[in-house]
């Protein structure tokens, strides 16, 4: 694996995760939002990842490699990570009973939000892990590549 090859990696993984912690905290946000412009509460979204190769077309999947009998792969694994989308989760928000509310049905209840907090708040501390171990990979590669040049220079 090259320097550059390595630094891709990262860079994917560091920007895949930073949509991932901007859509959780889109839900977040939104949390209590039971009326949103296109009509009803807010859905969930989650972000959908997928493999990526930059040698492929960036505009089409890329394909799984294939293992080769006496080991190995027929082509290069992916070498780094995308957002293949952005999904809205379809499960029920939960039932308020709030009679007095504008938003209220006929037996009083709101519908809120699908987001749960103890779920949005788990699924940031990942990301933000997975992160910093792409910034630590990345610093690594850097502190790697800048010992090498050391050792040319007679240092």
């Amino acid at each position: 694996m090259s320097f550059f090859t390595s630094l891709f990696t990262s860079w994917s993984g560091l920007t895949a995760e930073q949509t991932r912690m901007d859509t959780i905290s889109n839900n977040i946000a939104n949390v209590n939002t039971t009326q949103t412009a296109q009509g009803g509460p807010y859905q969930r979204e989650a972000v959908i990842f997928q493999t990526w190769d930059p040698t492929q077309n960036p505009f089409t999947p890329p394909t799984p490699p294939t293992p080769q009998a006496g080991g190995g792969y027929a082509q290069a694994l992916p070498l780094g990570v995308q957002v293949s989308t952005i999904a809205n989760d379809t499960t029920p928000g939960r039932l308020v009973y709030e009679p007095t509310s504008p938003q209220a049905n006929a037996n009083g209840y709101v519908v809120y939000p699908n987001v749960n907090l103890v779920t949005e708040i788990s699924d940031m501390m990942g990301a933000s892990r997975a992160y910093q171990a792409n910034v630590t990979a990345v610093n690594t590669a850097k502190s790697m590549a800048s010992d090498a040049l050391s050792i040319g220079r007679g240092a």
